[in-house]
């Protein structure tokens, strides 16, 4: 957001991320509108309220947070080599106005991992960055020596596709040049 000059303030909506049915894309779009929908409990002034949530699918396998070292190292040899693709779903709640807008939309990105060794990977794990990351990886991080290529948006597999969240906060009328 600070890349893009859009001032904000994080709140975190504490909630449960477990029990979510359905494709991949699916889960984070409804993740997503679940976040923002527990911060929209807790404002009452004009908003623009942004939720997102990422996960990272191989072979119709959802890869969420790594639990420990054990399933990140299980989790990176299975993405090693091989294309991944990356969810991010957003969710949008406008508020302010006799109803709020809820606008929510999920972004894809293919994600090819060059072949690792075990000791790559477990120096990887060893820096902490997996444990919090959907698929065991940041690639904002340490975890874009393990990327090989992408297809798709960069910024979708960081976690908030910001072309796309632009465009769609300009169509719920905010202007996000001014």
């Amino acid at each position: 957001m600070a890349q893009a000059d859009i001032s904000c303030e994080i709140i975190v909506s504490d909630v449960d991320e477990s029990n979510i049915d359905g494709p991949a894309p699916k889960q984070v779009e409804q993740l997503a509108l679940r976040k923002a929908a527990a911060v929209r409990d807790n404002i009452e002034a004009e908003a623009i309220i942004i939720a997102a949530d990422t996960l990272v699918s191989i072979d119709g396998q959802v890869l969420s947070k790594p639990a420990d070292e054990a399933e990140a190292f299980a989790m990176l040899k299975a993405l090693q080599g091989r294309k991944h693709t990356v969810y991010t779903g957003v969710a949008i709640i406008k508020t302010g106005g006799k109803d709020d807008v809820i606008c929510s939309f999920v972004d894809a990105a293919d994600v090819y991992f060059r072949p690792l060794s075990s000791d790559e990977i477990k120096g990887y794990i060893a820096t902490g960055e997996p444990f919090d990351k959907a698929g065991a990886y940041g690639i904002q991080g340490r975890g874009a020596v393990l990327v090989s290529r992408i297809e798709g948006d960069f910024y979708t597999v960081m976690g908030l596709p910001m072309s796309r969240l632009c465009v769609e906060i300009a169509n719920i009328g905010v202007n996000i040049w001014q």
